[in-house]
């Protein structure tokens, strides 16, 4: 029996550029392909793991075409709330840029926060805006990264080729 591969989607128009490096650089080291999605193309290093979509402008355009494509087990990094939460529902991970990880647990939470801080903003309240990216968010993110790519599951080998009563030997 073979494990189905897992993939990350990225929301890349709101992902900062050095969590798009940590992406391309783990793509390379664990073989895990991962997919940046945007309304505005998108360079990429070239390697097999790592793609773009470019879909058409328009609010939630992108975010959409991520939830219709993931499958269980495969990890989405956003920004949007909402969108973590239909991705949960689908069976998926999600990780915001800053390495806060959504579970089905934390979810409701964020979203009445959100929906909270949105009604505020929308009665005219400053409620500010995030806090900057830092350093401690990279790391954050590239930490809890490792830790979904050692739980992922990893697609099963076939037999050895080695005969295990010859020393490893062939």
């Amino acid at each position: 029996m073979t494990a189905t591969p897992v993939s990350i989607w990225v929301d890349a128009d709101a992902c900062p550029g050095v969590i798009k490096e940590i992406l391309f650089r783990a793509a390379e080291r664990a073989g895990v392909d991962v997919t940046l999605v945007a309304n505005q193309w998108i360079r990429t290093p070239p390697s097999r793991h790592i793609r773009s979509i470019q879909v058409p402008g328009g609010l939630d355009v992108a975010d959409a075409e991520i939830v219709r494509r993931i499958q269980p087990g495969d990890l989405v990094v956003t920004q949007d709330i909402p969108r973590a939460a239909l991705a949960i529902e689908k069976g998926a991970d999600a990780l915001n840029p800053r390495g806060e990880r959504y579970t089905t647990d934390t979810i409701a939470q964020r979203l009445s926060m959100r929906n909270f801080m949105d009604e505020l903003r929308g009665s005219g309240v400053d409620t500010g805006g995030p806090a900057p990216f830092h350093a401690r968010d990279r790391m954050a993110f590239a930490n809890a990264l490792d830790s979904w790519l050692a739980k992922r599951p990893r697609p099963v080998r076939g037999p050895s080729t080695l005969d295990p009563d010859s020393g490893g030997k062939r």
